[in-house]
């Protein structure tokens, strides 16, 4: 991965302003490439953050790794899916557009939102490197993901922490750029964002070429985004991942009896992953007498490769042993304003809490 570190300086404190009382809120998520250049960059990155927690992989191979990774996606992407690109940066600046209007409209210029991603730019190490420079020092660390893990939103925590390493002066410890930091973990199990996907799920089951079915004919796959079965004892998601499709399906499944969770997994040697993956998920409901088979992400807010071209790959396959079956793909939350009115209340309380803590006296600094 680049070395933003070598890039750093030592932080040294300003004379105290207003941006003392300002918070800066990091929307972060995994990002997506837009140039198939950049594939190699992307793939050490997250072999560095996440196939590393559950594979033996030694630094030296991050480079190469990075490579072999970069080459199967040119073919995955530029060839197999004709030259697809992500829609997911693109996405995530509404979302982080839409977000920062509801705080702003509440907390007005005291707040600002920024975002970062893991493995593509703007990479979060800089993002941060850019709030401390501009004063802020009140951060909200804000992974906008549904499940979160030591592979999700975990990242976040690493990478912001390598830059309070790279700024803070060895001998100075407590000149900490930041007195205060707040962090918004899964919201798999909020009410609102559980409620939210009963609601979209109820619409689109009303739509004229799903409604023609009856009910115990239409079968469901919530999706979610699969791990591994050992990971040295982190966790990878799948309890609240799980959690997440519980809730949901327990209010649609009296109405709709055929649902199952789908997890989209990365197959890869002497792994086991999450099951029932996506086609073994459809393939039990239409055993069951489905005849439609509706897929709708849950583990994801946000449109990405994994959403569009793993559930598509999983519906061709599925429609040359079930060719009489109907197969529907929906979209995730995305900009939906409902969903970002709902995420900028996830903030507020921790927004309030940092604008209205006393100060700490110089050399007391902490996380909180």
């Amino acid at each position: 991965m680049i070395n933003h570190q070598s890039q750093m300086t030592p932080f040294i404190a300003s004379p105290k302003d207003d941006s003392a009382d300002r918070v800066a809120v990091l929307l972060a998520g995994y990002g997506e490439v837009q140039s198939f250049r950049d594939l190699s960059v992307y793939n050490r990155a997250a072999s560095k953050y996440i196939a590393a927690q559950f594979l033996p992989i030694p630094d030296w191979l991050y480079p190469l790794a990075g490579k072999i990774l970069a080459l199967q996606d040119l073919y995955n992407f530029g060839v197999k899916h004709h030259q697809f690109v992500s829609p997911e940066n693109e996405i995530f600046e509404k979302q982080r557009l839409g977000i920062e209007k509801q705080l702003q409209n509440r907390w007005g210029n005291r707040v600002e939102v920024f975002e970062g991603f893991y493995f593509c730019q703007p990479f979060v190490q800089e993002v941060v490197a850019n709030i401390i420079h501009q004063g802020f020092e009140n951060l909200l660390i804000y992974p906008l993901l549904v499940v979160d893990s030591a592979f999700t939103g975990a990242i976040a925590i690493e990478q912001v922490n390598e830059v309070i390493s790279a700024t803070t002066q060895p001998d100075c410890p407590e000149n900490s750029p930041f007195k205060s930091i707040r962090y918004i973990p899964s919201f798999a199990t909020e009410p609102d964002y559980i409620d939210l996907m009963v609601h979209q799920l109820e619409e689109t089951l009303t739509q004229p070429d799903i409604s023609c079915f009856f009910e115990s004919r239409i079968g469901i796959v919530l999706t979610v985004h699969g791990g591994p079965e050992k990971a040295k004892g982190l966790l990878t998601g799948t309890i609240d991942g799980q959690a997440l499709y519980d809730g949901v399906r327990s209010q649609l499944q009296p109405r709709y009896p055929l649902i199952s969770i789908g997890w989209v997994n990365h197959d890869m040697p002497f792994i086991n992953w999450s099951q029932p993956d996506l086609k073994q998920a459809a393939t039990s409901l239409i055993k069951a007498g489905a005849q439609i088979i509706l897929f709708k992400p849950l583990g994801w807010v946000t449109e990405n490769y994994e959403t569009i071209l793993d559930v598509e790959d999983a519906i061709q396959s599925l429609r040359r042993h079930y060719p009489d079956i109907n197969y529907v793909r929906r979209e995730c939350v995305n900009d939906d304003p409902d969903f970002l009115k709902i995420a900028a209340e996830w903030a507020n309380p921790h927004i309030e809490s940092m604008l209205t803590a006393q100060p700490f006296p110089i050399g007391t600094h902490a996380y909180r």
